[in-house]
């Protein structure tokens, strides 16, 4: 590999490695604030949250979740060819989409609140929060195109900081928004009939936190954008192209992208609000309560979601960072450094899903304990039954990305829509035949997941000729993510007998995250030139050397 190639790689992890760790931060922010939330709202009121959520993810889907993907790769591809005036006016191409159909969308939502909520849904009460998050639809759609856009140009920093600044402005109104409305809403019962309306209202004040957070991390990108002007300006004065792309041609290649990346987006993501809808109503069906419905679905998409998705925070990082340079590398021809992206991408994001999956299955009560309170035993149940998820929705959710970034764009829509046909399917079995209720939702997420990801492999194989590596990308990891598992227990028995449940559970945790790493090394899952590659690499090359800890320091 010659040096400008390793440069390129090493460029390319470390943007990839910025916006993951931006998305890391972003989740652990996420968990720190729906913690107080959750236990501010109750199983009830997280219900109503997460059902209005439901259906903002899907709203998003349609206005903002495709722009990000879809203007870095337009515009990625026309800055790799220094064709920086088409690469503006893609920019503002898609800034007008997003007025246009953000607005739209925001104010649809917010008029058919209480219809979806109450017929669709079967959780009427969730109609508060759902039009309080109705604005942040155009928030949000403006701020798609920008971090699109700068990622397309080759730096992840402005998405990972927005994401960060959005997150804690998010965190912190969110907490004081459903603490004060959930005492507004029990001066408001008392006047009404409506014994839920606490929880209805401490969900519509949780939500204000999103919308919040969208409007300032959208203010930031707007001053950077100011600042970063006068960069673009020079590089467009050096480029003397002869004839520009017209807006027309613009618009079609857009809405070309965007189509199918929204489709896929929609189809891979639309699941969540499909389970939830399907399971309030054949529960109701069935016998149960709103109360009871909401409930459930509070503990599922409060407990058991928020843990789940946490390390899914690295997947979307890597593969929102990964399209941009793939994107480039197939215009410039260059297959094998295709392949080998993809691989690097890959084991990146198993090193992270597998040690949370072993550890979700062995540790799943304590580390509930820790976090929330009320019903425990459910949600653990459920960590446990869907642990596995989490390995299969990371490289699923990566695997979708590689495919885009390869330019076979309509293949994750077969894919996603046929798994989502036997998904539904299966639920449908589970609830009504089985009778399995909540835990339904989580077997349904196994199978629609590994269906993916069979599909997606099998696809990116006769796209680019990759054949995955197994031995460090999945034995070594799962190797030490066992050892570390042992050691969980192991320790949290041992040391259970002395300290006190919460204070044993940290120790746990900070251990066995030690020993995997310490493992991971010993078996020799990352090259010196890997670690190098790495942000602080040579440093930790160093420490490592120094531990014995990596085989091939010398190579």
């Amino acid at each position: 590999m010659s040096a400008e190639q390793k440069k390129k790689n090493n460029s390319f992890l470390m943007q990839g490695m910025i916006l993951a760790a931006a998305g890391i931060i972003s989740r652990l922010i996420g968990l720190a604030y729906r913690i107080p939330v959750n236990n501010i709202l109750g199983d009830e009121g997280q219900g109503f949250y997460g059902c209005a959520f439901s259906i903002y993810n899907i709203a998003l889907l349609l206005t903002s979740y495709s722009l990000p993907l879809a203007v870095s790769k337009l515009v990625s591809a026309r800055v790799s060819k220094r064709k920086y005036k088409d690469a503006n006016r893609i920019f503002k191409g898609a800034l007008t989409f997003a007025i246009v159909v953000g607005a739209l969308v925001g104010i649809l939502i917010f008029v058919l609140s209480d219809f979806i909520a109450g017929s669709v849904m079967k959780l009427e009460l969730s109609a508060y929060a759902l039009r309080v998050l109705a604005p942040g639809l155009f928030i949000v759609a403006i701020m798609g195109v920008m971090r699109g856009y700068f990622q397309g140009m080759g730096t992840m920093v402005p998405t990972a900081a927005s994401q960060i600044i959005e997150q804690i402005v998010n965190a912190i109104v969110s907490v004081i928004g459903a603490s004060y409305l959930v005492e507004i809403g029990k001066k408001a019962v008392e006047s009404k009939t409506t014994p839920s309306l606490p929880a209805a209202y401490g969900a519509a004040g949780g939500t204000l936190g999103t919308v919040t957070g969208a409007l300032f991390g959208l203010i930031f990108l707007l001053v950077l954008m100011k600042a970063y002007s006068p960069v673009m300006k020079k590089r467009m004065a050096k480029d003397h192209s002869k004839s520009l792309e017209d807006y027309g041609n613009i618009y079609r290649v857009l809405l070309l992208t965007i189509a199918p990346v929204i489709l896929s987006t929609a189809i891979y993501n639309i699941s969540e609000t499909l389970d939830q809808g399907i399971f309030s109503n054949i529960m109701i069906a069935q016998g149960n309560t709103e109360k009871e419905t909401a409930e459930l679905l509070g503990m599922f998409t409060g407990k058991y979601n928020t843990l789940i998705h946490i390390p899914l925070a690295v997947a979307n990082s890597l593969g929102a960072s990964l399209i941009p340079s793939v994107t480039a590398a197939i215009t410039n021809g260059s297959r094998k450094e295709v392949r080998a992206k993809i691989g690097m991408v890959i084991r990146v994001v198993m090193l992270i899903a597998i040690p949370c999956a072993v550890a979700f299955l062995v540790f799943a009560k304590p580390v509930l304990s820790l976090l929330y309170t009320g019903n425990i035993k459910t949600p653990a149940s459920m960590l446990q039954l869907g642990a596995i998820t989490v390995v299969f929705y990371c490289l699923s959710t990566v695997t979708n990305a590689i495919l885009q970034g390869v330019n076979k764009m309509t293949t994750p829509v077969k894919h996603a829509a046929i798994s989502l046909g036997i998904h539904l399917i299966s639920l449908v079995m589970m609830l009504v035949v089985f009778k399995w209720g909540i835990y339904a939702l989580v077997a349904g997420n196994i199978v629609f997941s590994l269906s993916m990801c069979i599909l997606n492999a099998h696809a990116i194989r006769k796209a680019t000729g990759y054949h995955q590596e197994m031995k460090k990308t999945y034995v070594l990891p799962l190797g030490a993510a066992v050892i570390m598992g042992i050691v969980i227990v192991v320790l949290y028995n041992l040391i259970g007998f002395i300290l006190p449940d919460k204070i044993t559970t940290i120790i746990t945790i900070v251990i066995a995250v030690f020993v995997y790493a310490v493992s991971l090394l010993k078996f020799g899952a990352l090259s010196s030139d890997e670690i190098l590659a790495l942000p602080k690499g040579a440093t930790l090359l160093r420490i490592f050397e120094k531990l014995h800890l990596v085989k091939d320091v010398y190579k």
